[in-house]
Parts: structure tokens; C-alpha cells; sequence
């Protein structure tokens, strides 16, 4: 593979996890759902009622800290074939401190790069993620399969502080964390509960609500670091590439645990939707990085073709 498509499949890869995290998850379950909206001789719970089991079910989540999830992501981008495909995310998982450890499949992975492996691991830690590119692959980078991108590093690099609360808080949303996911859900206007229906076997209590792109922005706290003109602008943005808001949905299990997260986008391009299971939750989330010898830094491996380009 050429240093370009190296490029190209670690940037994709990036990306996709970025989206995924900025989100949340959804698609409707065609195994064993078992769905059953609320009918006429089932009760369906007030507002208070459902806010109560969404913010029980947020301090749970948080308190737990970690979770097995296993996500899938479905995009579809017709005037972008690049950035179109499905995924499906495996592994475990923790919030506080953001970690994990998860193995990527699916068309989305060779979108951009047909080259590119069709399944890759990926560690997130300590603010630094990493990415299994394939033996073959590092073939070509003299033994070293994993692409490392210090976000962190290359934030304090810039010098700008507003960068870097930027950088870094964007890596922080690449971990999907179900709590922040209630905690955003707790501010749609239109909050309600669904009725019971079955999730992998388990029942549950559905509940569903929409944000606006604005009403997101000023849910997330990761917006603070916007100037009011960073804010506009990337409102005036979202608008104009068709982006109206987030049917966000949870289905809460007998243990007050979101057992299921949902998230469906629509834009003027296309579609996103993206779906997390999640199980054991406190299972212990023991991620470690790769050996420091199997890894090659791509900011620094930029930093050095830029400088070469203008020693030339």
C-alpha cells in the first residue's frame, strides 16, 4: 500500500470514529425484538414518570463506568460513495476515564481505500487512539500494523488552547458514553415513553424523544469551548448540509441499565443510523496499548513528509 493510502485508510478510519461518537445509535431490531408500541390496554407513563427512570437510569450508567457494546452503523451517502458503507463495533468499553478496546467490521472500513484491511482493531487510551491497520500493511512499515493519532500531543503542538479543548473533546466523543447519550436525551421537549418491548431477549421499557441541532449544542458540554461566532457558524453549517436533529431512543432494562441506544440523522446527503447493545455493564474494562515498537505516530510521519516537502 502506498503512503498515501496509509493515509487515506488511517483518516477514514478516524472519521468513523468520530461520528460514532459524536452521536449515539439507531435502526430497528429485525431478530428478536419482540416490538410492542403501548395499545390501548397498556399504560403508558407521564412525563415525570419517564423522566424519573431516564435520569435513574443516567446515574446508574455513570456509575457503572463501563460496558461490553457491540454497534452498528449504517450510512448512506449517495453523493458520497466514499463516505458510505456499514459498520459493526465489538468489544468493551469504559467512560471515566474514556477507554477501549473494539474490532471493527464491514464496507464502511474500505470505503475510501479498497485496499484497506476489512476488519481492524481499535484502542482508545489515555487520549491516544490506535488502529490496527494489517499485516499487510506494515509489510511496508517495516513490522509496525498500528497507526497511533495522539490528538492530545498534536492539540498542545498548536499552541491554541481553543484547539486544543476542540481536539481533545472531540476524542473524548469517540467513545460513545450511554450516560452523556440519557443525559442529552433528558433535554428533548418531546421525551415520552413508547411502551414495552423485548431487546435480545430482555424486556424493556422504550422511551424516544428529538433534539435539534441546537438543542444538541447546548446539551453537549463539549460545546463550551465554541465562541459565539464558532457556535453560529457551525449551526449555519449543519443547516445547510441538511441537518435538522437527532431521533434519539432507549430501551431500559428490569435492572434500570440501558440495555439498547439508538440514534437515527438525516441530512440533505443522506442518512446515518447507529445502534449500541450494551451488556455486563462494571465489566472490567482492561485496555492496554500496543507495544510502542509495533506503532508508527501518523502526525509525526506527517510532520515529517511536510518538512520534507519543504526542505525540497
Amino acid at each position: 500500500m502506498s503512503m498515501s493510502a496509509w493515509k487515506r485508510a488511517g483518516v477514514s478510519v478516524a472519521a468513523v470514529a468520530v461520528i460514532a461518537g459524536v452521536a449515539g445509535c439507531q435502526d430497528g431490531d429485525k431478530g428478536d425484538s419482540g416490538k410492542k408500541a403501548a395499545g390501548a390496554g397498556e399504560q403508558v407513563q407521564t412525563r415525570d414518570e419517564t423522566t424519573k427512570v431516564i435520569q435513574a437510569a443516567y446515574k446508574k450508567t455513570s456509575a457503572a463506568n463501563s460496558a461490553k457494546v457491540k454497534m452498528t452503523m449504517d450510512m448512506k451517502m449517495p453523493a458520497a460513495p466514499g463516505e458510505s458503507g456499514t459498520m459493526e463495533m465489538t468489544g468493551i468499553q469504559s467512560w471515566n476515564p474514556a477507554a477501549m478496546d473494539i474490532t471493527m467490521t464491514g464496507s464502511a472500513l474500505t470505503a475510501a481505500d479498497p485496499e484497506a484491511p476489512k476488519e481492524s482493531r481499535m484502542i482508545m487510551l489515555d487520549q491516544v487512539m490506535y488502529v490496527d491497520m494489517g499485516a499487510k500493511q506494515a509489510a511496508e512499515m517495516d513490522g509496525k500494523r498500528w497507526m497511533k493519532l495522539d490528538l492530545k500531543a498534536a492539540a498542545e503542538a498548536s499552541g491554541d488552547p481553543a484547539a486544543q479543548k476542540q481536539m481533545t473533546g472531540g476524542l473524548e466523543n469517540m467513545n460513545q458514553d450511554p450516560a452523556q447519550q440519557l443525559a442529552l436525551l433528558l433535554e428533548s421537549p418531546n421525551l415520552k415513553h413508547v411502551g414495552s418491548e423485548k431487546v435480545n431477549g430482555g424486556d424493556t421499557e422504550h422511551y424516544k424523544g428529538t433534539l435539534t441541532f441546537e438543542q444538541m449544542l447546548n446539551a453537549n458540554k463539549q460545546s463550551e469551548f465554541l465562541t459565539a461566532k464558532e457556535r453560529d457558524q457551525l449551526v449555519a453549517n449543519m443547516k445547510k448540509i441538511g441537518m435538522k436533529g437527532y431521533d434519539t431512543e432507549v430501551w431500559v432494562n428490569q435492572d434500570g441499565y440501558p440495555a439498547r441506544m439508538v440514534v437515527d440523522m438525516k441530512m440533505a446527503q443522506g442518512t446515518m443510523k447507529m445502534r449500541a447493545d450494551y451488556t455486563e455493564y462494571g465489566a472490567k474494562a482492561t485496555v492496554q496499548a500496543p507495544p510502542a515498537k509495533d506503532t508508527f505516530d501518523l502526525f509525526e510521519m506527517l510532520k515529517g513528509l511536510k518538512g520534507a516537502g519543504a526542505q525540497g
